[in-house]
């Protein structure tokens, strides 16, 4: 678990998912879904993250968007090892969905990203008091609008400080939550030779994954 600091406003937390909410496995959905959270104590340790980030794009002439899935395996080596530096905590919580039973969470979407979503940060140990929080802006819009509305109803006193959305496509620190969403995402593949490679370059970071059961 996160270990219990001083929280002030300038704690940074960045929030993006991996997978989607379908069930049709056979056709094409995930098979497990991942939602991220990436916090930032010091924005300072947040500023020379991102300028690291911008640094490895110029280094190997990558033009746009950073993410997992589009990224080749020595991208994603690099990536994780230009990061590693940097203070940064890592919490997560894995849906695998063929242990979900309930109807309303495989036909509702909504439902799905509320409660699992609702899951992540309901024991957050504090981790959010007083913090600004940033979500991934392209992905889902039931996702983004479910997310925002619980956290929104959490601001005030002694709690969130602000919500926005972002950009991934202009937001390095948001590409670093997708990257490591899908780097745990992957890790859930057993099939792939390659599982556990970014999770355990990963691994330092993280201080929480949460399997839902």
């Amino acid at each position: 678990m996160i270990a219990r600091r001083r929280h002030s406003d300038r704690m940074l937390v960045l929030i993006d998912e991996s997978g989607d909410p379908g069930f049709k496995l056979t056709k094409g959905s995930a098979s497990v879904f991942v939602a991220v959270l990436v916090a930032f104590h010091d924005r300072e340790a947040a500023r020379q993250t991102q300028a690291a980030i911008d640094e490895l794009a110029r280094r190997l002439r990558l033009s746009g968007e950073l993410k997992f899935s589009k990224s080749r395996a020595e991208v994603r080596d690099s990536f994780f090892a230009a990061v590693r530096p940097f203070d940064f905590r890592v919490r997560a919580i894995v849906v695998k969905k063929e242990l979900i039973y309930s109807r309303t969470l495989r036909m509702d979407k909504e439902s799905f990203y509320s409660f699992f979503v609702k899951s992540m940060l309901k024991f957050d140990g504090g981790l959010l008091r007083g913090a600004r929080v940033v979500i991934d802006g392209s992905g889902d819009r039931e996702f983004r609008q479910e997310l925002g509305a619980y956290l929104r109803r959490h601001c005030g006193a002694g709690a969130i400080k602000h919500v926005r959305f972002a950009d991934s496509a202009n937001d390095r620190l948001i590409q670093l939550a997708d990257m490591c969403a899908g780097a745990i995402a992957r890790s859930y593949k057993r099939d792939r030779s390659d599982a556990d490679r970014w999770r355990d370059m990963l691994a330092p970071k993280i201080d929480d994954v949460w399997e839902f059961r």
